[in-house]
């Protein structure tokens, strides 16, 4: 017993790779916990799973993930899926980009991949994924699908075994990856709420509509009167539920353009509602890009922000605070959104043939400097 403890200290030096055993002597439980704990299983005590944790950081024990795949027949990955966005989609309402079809395709992969790690939603929608899934041994693969080629690929590297599931970013009722997805009897959460009659697959999104009225209400209390609205595109259901819920408040008379959820869209959309009425003195931006975007317009017009024209976002991304003055927006609580979603989806694998789940949250504003 001493004999073989002294050896596989010496490890390092003999170039022997940690062992399940060499874990659990540090930890001070048997080997069936540490195996327990490292293929994930769920009823361990708190405590002990965090002595085995910190046992394995302090012996540099690296499960084989081969073998242990074979006993859990889990692949240990999840995919994250950005589909059925197109392109300009744009922050705020389940952002990124898919891939092209054609000669070009390949170049499109190149610039959807861009857009997506530049919008603020996504990275926000990613790194809260990461997090998430770190503490549990689990890796994340990033994938695009668009086109009925990319959806094919997706089904069949999960089919596969290629990762155990697929955590959904979708922003487009027709997108038809969903109903593949439940139609295989595959595991995904979605983030956004499904059309009346969509395929059975657990859920995450906001409360769209409140968000709206927060906005409509907090201008109406700093006094503004003569309201407009920046909204998202059309098509995408958050944006209509956030307009909606502007209006419930503001009044249906209020003028709307639609943008693009991006800065640029902010901006053409901004002038073109000083044209049509040059008296405004309260916007609503449909989320934080496009109300970054009017701010510029207003100051290119002389308008002070907030005190001839206050405007207020959406998301609290990053983009609230990147330029001045700092925008008054709703938030949407996108990294706790993201973080329900890997729980809703170890949920799914550890209990198949339970009944969808609907998880929606609150919005809340956050008051800075533009109105």
């Amino acid at each position: 017993m001493d004999t073989r403890r002294g050896r596989r200290g010496t490890g390092a030096a003999t170039g022997s790779a940690p062992t399940l055993e060499d874990v659990a002597r540090a930890a001070g439980v048997s080997r069936a916990t540490v195996s327990r704990v490292v293929n994930g299983v769920r009823n361990v005590d708190p405590a002990i799973r965090e002595a085995v944790r910190q046992a394995v950081t302090a012996t540099g024990y690296v499960p084989n993930r081969a073998a242990r795949s074979l006993v859990t027949r889990r692949s240990g990955a999840v995919a994250l899926v950005v589909s059925g966005t197109g392109a300009g989609a744009g922050a705020g309402a389940g952002a990124g980009v898919g891939a092209g079809t054609g000669a070009g395709a390949d170049r499109d992969d190149d610039d959807a991949a861009a857009r997506v790690f530049q919008d603020p939603f996504f990275g926000r929608v990613a790194g809260a994924v990461v997090q998430a899934l770190r503490p549990r041994g689990v890796h994340p693969v990033l994938m695009f699908a668009d086109s009925a080629q990319d959806r094919a690929q997706v089904l069949a590297y999960l089919g596969q075994g290629g990762a155990d599931g697929a955590l959904l970013v979708t922003t487009h009722a027709d997108d038809p990856l969903p109903g593949m997805l439940a139609g295989a009897g595959l595991a995904a959460v979605r983030f956004s709420r499904p059309e009346p009659g969509a395929p059975p697959l657990d859920w995450v999104d906001l409360r769209h509509r409140e968000g709206g009225a927060l906005a409509a209400g907090h201008l109406a209390g700093r006094g503004r009167r003569r309201l407009a609205v920046i909204a998202g595109p059309g098509r995408l259901a958050a944006s209509r539920e956030r307009v909606a819920g502007f209006l419930d408040g503001a009044g249906a008379a209020t003028p709307v353009v639609e943008g693009d959820f991006t800065v640029e869209g902010g901006e053409r959309a901004m002038r073109r509602l000083l044209a049509e009425r040059p008296d405004l003195d309260g916007v609503f931006a449909a989320n934080d890009l496009m109300a970054q975007g009017a701010c510029l317009v207003l100051g290119e017009h002389g308008r002070r922000v907030p005190d001839d024209v206050a405007v207020v976002g959406f998301d609290d991304s990053s983009a609230a605070t990147a330029g001045r003055p700092r925008l008054t927006t709703v938030r949407q609580p996108v990294e706790a959104m993201a973080t329900e979603m890997v729980r809703l989806l170890l949920d799914r694998l550890a209990s198949p043939a339970a009944p969808p789940a609907e998880v929606l949250f609150a919005p809340a504003l956050i008051v800075r400097d533009s109105a």
